[in-house]
Order: C-alpha cells, then sequence, then structure tokens
C-alpha cells in the first residue's frame, strides 16, 4: 500500500469512496490547520469534509451530516506493514 491516503474517502461502508484498508490504517485529517476526529468523509483535491451535525439523525438512522469547504490534508496514522510503536517501547525498556 501507498503512503499517501486516497483523495476522496468515506467511513460509510454504502459509498463507493469507502476503502477499508485505508480505514484499519487510521487517517488523520488536518482542516484548515487544526485537526479533526469527526470526519465522516472528504475530498483532499476539492477540499471539503463532511462532519456530523450534533446527534440528529434522518428517517433512515443515519447522522445528518454537513459539507465544511476548505484546505484538507490527509495523512496515514500508522506505517501499515512496519511497527513503528514497536521500537520506541524496546528503547524505552533498555533505559
Amino acid at each position: 500500500m501507498t503512503d499517501t491516503p486516497p483523495d476522496h474517502l468515506s467511513i460509510d461502508p454504502r459509498s463507493p469512496h469507502f476503502n477499508r484498508d485505508a480505514l484499519e490504517r487510521g487517517v488523520g485529517i488536518r482542516f484548515k490547520g487544526s485537526e479533526r476526529t469527526d470526519v465522516e468523509e472528504y475530498s483532499i483535491s476539492e477540499g471539503w469534509i463532511r462532519v456530523a451535525l450534533g446527534k440528529k439523525m434522518d428517517r433512515h438512522g443515519r447522522p445528518l451530516t454537513i459539507k465544511l469547504m476548505g484546505p484538507v490534508e490527509a495523512w496515514f496514522q500508522s506505517g501499515g506493514d512496519t511497527d513503528e510503536a514497536g521500537d520506541g517501547e524496546q528503547a524505552d525498556a533498555e533505559d
């Protein structure tokens, strides 16, 4: 798998932009300079994120979302095949 996350990603399994492999690695999102953990869907090239609108639900039981426009940055939170956290834990044990 590459080190760059997809340009468009959704956490909804019904979406054509759903990618289980990318979501399992963990994708971090920075929107307008601050990290966001509540992003339901994003598009880097179009410059928007979609977030839940409180606890409101639509008639099908899915959360209502709002689209926010602005600069979007995405990165993988884990390295995929390599275990970077294990190296740091081993160094701490030697001290």
